[in-house]
């Protein structure tokens, strides 16, 4: 059986190290984004990945996406869902709709991929849910009203997730990135800072690799990672 890694929400960045991660790892890579030239070019740099054009919003979509995924691939043991909007406003200032765009996102997106995985999780022996959050989850600073409501749902989301599901063997994990992700755009904004300044999307990738690999005995809910750097 092919090992096959589903993820939600593949960008320059965090989406395309955890692609080339898990496909050097011997898997079977689904790449799920809206932009279909951009993830087409990825199946031509990186072996064993596959284009899926995919809205996290748009949860119509969902089964038949995760039907056509199994019969060409096989059944999903990996869903990492990497699918994050952020509106930064304060409460005043956002719209009823900034937060449900939020929500619709980081908590809607995640719950619809869940019901559609879990049939094909359930056929391995151990399998693994891994959700890329923030430190907006864990601390709602003034401007953030929409995506740290929705990012703090979501990890209480992911908690209930992991213990419901610990118990066959599927391992749901969150990881908060606290810091700036090395992007071009982020280093054209902050052209000034040092290459520690930022977070590694590698790094990050190799630490969710980690966490789809630990043993049942010993493992990891959330996890934190960040530039030694960052204040916190």
């Amino acid at each position: 059986m092919n090992k096959v890694c589903v993820i939600i929400g593949v960008g320059p960045g965090n989406g395309e190290a955890l692609a080339r991660r898990f496909s050097e790892g011997g898997f079977q890579v689904a790449m799920l984004a809206r932009s279909r030239d951009y993830l087409e070019s990825l199946v031509q740099q990186i072996p064993n990945t596959h284009a899926y054009e995919y809205d996290a919003t748009e949860i119509d979509s969902v089964d038949s996406t995760f039907q056509a995924i199994e019969q060409k691939l096989g059944p999903v043991s990996v869903l990492l869902y990497n699918a994050g909007a952020g509106v930064f406003k304060n409460v005043e200032e956002a719209s009823f709709d900034d937060f449900e765009a939020n929500w619709r996102t980081n908590v809607q997106g995640l719950v619809a991929a869940t019901k559609a995985v879990l049939p094909q999780l359930r056929q391995h022996d151990t399998a693994s849910i891994v959700v890329t959050s923030a430190s907006a989850a864990t601390r709602g600073r003034a401007n953030s009203a929409p995506f740290a409501s929705a990012k703090a749902a979501q990890r209480s989301l992911a908690q209930s997730m992991a213990r419901q599901l610990g118990p066959e063997r599927i391992h749901v994990a969150s990881v908060v990135i606290d810091g700036v992700v090395d992007l071009p755009r982020t280093r054209e904004w902050l052209h000034d800072k040092p290459d520690d300044f930022f977070v590694k999307p590698s790094a990050v990738a190799d630490a969710i690799w980690t966490l789809c690999h630990q043993d049942p005995s010993a493992w990891t809910f959330e996890l934190d990672v960040r530039p030694f750097g960052e204040i916190w």
